[in-house]
Protein backbone atom coordinates (compact mmCIF):
# COMPACT_ATOMS: atom_id res chain seq x y z
CA UNK A 1 0.00 0.00 0.00
CA UNK A 2 1.17 3.56 -0.94
CA UNK A 3 2.25 5.86 1.87
CA UNK A 4 -0.40 8.27 2.78
CA UNK A 5 2.63 11.24 2.48
CA UNK A 6 3.58 9.71 -0.55
CA UNK A 7 -0.43 9.72 -2.06
CA UNK A 8 -0.81 13.16 -0.72
CA UNK A 9 2.26 13.98 -2.65
CA UNK A 10 1.45 12.62 -5.68
CA UNK A 11 -2.25 14.27 -5.51
CA UNK A 12 -1.06 17.57 -4.60
CA UNK A 13 1.17 17.64 -7.69
CA UNK A 14 -1.94 16.81 -9.99
CA UNK A 15 -3.79 19.66 -8.22
CA UNK A 16 -1.28 22.05 -8.79
CA UNK A 17 -1.04 21.21 -12.03
CA UNK A 18 -4.20 20.59 -13.44
CA UNK A 19 -6.39 23.69 -11.33
CA UNK A 20 -3.59 26.12 -9.99
CA UNK A 21 -0.46 26.35 -12.27
CA UNK A 22 1.46 29.24 -10.60
CA UNK A 23 0.11 28.96 -7.09
CA UNK A 24 2.40 28.76 -4.46
CA UNK A 25 3.29 24.76 -3.49
CA UNK A 26 3.60 25.37 0.03
CA UNK A 27 0.47 26.87 0.17
CA UNK A 28 -1.46 24.14 -0.63
CA UNK A 29 -1.33 21.80 2.77
CA UNK A 30 -2.78 18.33 3.61
CA UNK A 31 -5.71 20.47 5.36
CA UNK A 32 -6.58 22.98 2.89
CA UNK A 33 -9.73 22.78 1.97
CA UNK A 34 -10.40 22.05 -1.23
CA UNK A 35 -14.21 21.01 -2.26
CA UNK A 36 -15.15 24.10 0.23
CA UNK A 37 -12.77 26.84 -0.66
CA UNK A 38 -13.63 26.35 -4.11
CA UNK A 39 -10.39 24.73 -5.75
CA UNK A 40 -12.55 21.51 -6.71
CA UNK A 41 -15.86 22.13 -8.16
CA UNK A 42 -18.25 19.30 -9.78
CA UNK A 43 -16.13 18.79 -12.75
CA UNK A 44 -12.62 19.45 -10.89
CA UNK A 45 -13.68 17.03 -8.66
CA UNK A 46 -14.62 14.23 -11.85
CA UNK A 47 -10.82 14.76 -12.96
CA UNK A 48 -9.87 14.28 -9.49
CA UNK A 49 -11.64 11.11 -9.09
CA UNK A 50 -10.91 9.77 -12.64
CA UNK A 51 -7.12 10.74 -11.61
CA UNK A 52 -7.51 8.95 -8.47
CA UNK A 53 -8.76 5.39 -10.00
CA UNK A 54 -6.06 5.28 -13.13
CA UNK A 55 -3.17 6.14 -11.02
CA UNK A 56 -3.71 4.63 -7.97
CA UNK A 57 -5.53 1.84 -9.96
CA UNK A 58 -8.45 1.97 -6.73
CA UNK A 59 -12.66 2.29 -7.43
CA UNK A 60 -14.01 5.32 -5.94
CA UNK A 61 -17.81 4.47 -5.27
CA UNK A 62 -20.24 7.33 -6.23
CA UNK A 63 -20.76 7.92 -1.93
CA UNK A 64 -16.98 8.44 -1.51
CA UNK A 65 -16.66 11.71 -4.22
CA UNK A 66 -17.92 13.95 -1.43
CA UNK A 67 -16.43 17.00 0.25
CA UNK A 68 -16.34 14.52 3.22
CA UNK A 69 -13.39 12.13 1.63
CA UNK A 70 -12.01 15.02 -1.05
CA UNK A 71 -11.93 18.29 1.02
CA UNK A 72 -8.64 17.97 1.72
CA UNK A 73 -5.10 16.33 0.72
CA UNK A 74 -5.14 14.21 3.57
CA UNK A 75 -9.00 12.84 3.51
CA UNK A 76 -8.02 12.09 -0.05
CA UNK A 77 -4.85 10.02 0.87
CA UNK A 78 -7.27 8.15 3.48
CA UNK A 79 -9.88 7.34 1.16
CA UNK A 80 -7.06 5.66 -1.52
CA UNK A 81 -4.94 4.29 1.55
CA UNK A 82 -8.06 2.15 2.47
CA UNK A 83 -8.95 0.88 -0.90
CA UNK A 84 -7.53 -2.37 -2.29
CA UNK A 85 -5.87 -1.99 -5.73
CA UNK A 86 -2.89 -2.24 -7.29
CA UNK A 87 -1.35 0.92 -7.27
CA UNK A 88 -2.17 1.12 -3.60
CA UNK A 89 0.03 -1.84 -2.67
Amino acid sequence: MAERAEIQETVKSFILEAFLPGEDPDELTPETQLVSSGILDSVATLRLVTFLEERFGIQVEAHEADEEHLNTLASIAELVASKPGPGAR
